[in-house]
């Protein structure tokens, strides 16, 4: 059984919603492109790291569209290596809708998402989750995952579309690695979900134990 990953990236205040630019997720949302002048050279050399080894790519139908119309033109260019990568593995779409499906090697997945994300997972080794945070909320609640890179960026934005909304789970999570901070404030972390749900504690007890 493969590995599922979701690549995340956010602000102090969890909004996760277009971070890569202003046509991202417009709707109602001022601050599209947020993490742009956030990104320094450690910090894409994390990013790129992460996708070492990913052989497919399961997406919403937003990011998807925008993946379509942009990562097909990239190979030969300064992106060139993950530009090759996505090109080159199946790329499976969470969508009510019909979407266009231009890319090469892309598929929809059926109306039952959970038992189809759960065919995937047997059919590849690893799994990346990129963005797409209406199918992360479902992932989430499904616990339909196995691993959450996460990306904070040193901004407050007070309003979007955040990476835990409602309806996600209790869920116990392991930090699998030291956190990485890069020279122009974002933390990159590393999480691997744990087994059982969280406990809680009494911190004026004596042993402050956890119950």
């Amino acid at each position: 059984m493969g590995l599922i990953t979701i690549e995340m990236f956010a602000t102090l205040d969890l909004v996760g919603q277009a971070p890569g630019g202003p046509d991202e997720d417009p709707k109602g949302f001022p601050f599209g492109g947020w993490q742009a002048p956030l990104m320094d050279d450690e910090a894409g050399a994390q990013i790129g790291a992460a996708y070492e080894g990913t052989d497919a790519l399961l997406l919403g139908r937003r990011t998807y569209d925008i993946f379509a119309g942009f990562w097909p033109y990239q190979e030969g260019g300064e992106d060139d290596e993950i530009a090759t990568l996505f090109n080159r593995i199946p790329k499976y779409v969470a969508s009510r809708g019909t979407p266009a499906l231009s890319w090469a090697g892309s598929s929809q997945l059926g109306p039952d998402l959970p038992s189809a994300v759960r065919e995937i997972r047997d059919r590849h080794e690893d799994i990346k989750v990129v963005g797409s945070l209406d199918l992360v909320q479902t992932l989430l609640r499904e616990k339909l995952f196995d691993r959450l890179d996460l990306w904070m960026h040193p901004i407050v934005l007070g309003v979007g579309k955040k990476v835990f909304e409602k309806g996600v789970v209790p869920t116990n999570l392991a930090l699998l690695a030291p956190p990485v901070a890069s020279p122009k404030g974002s933390v990159y972390l590393r999480y691997g979900i744990a087994d059982g749900t969280p406990q809680t504690g009494d911190m004026s007890a004596p042993d402050r134990g956890a119950r």
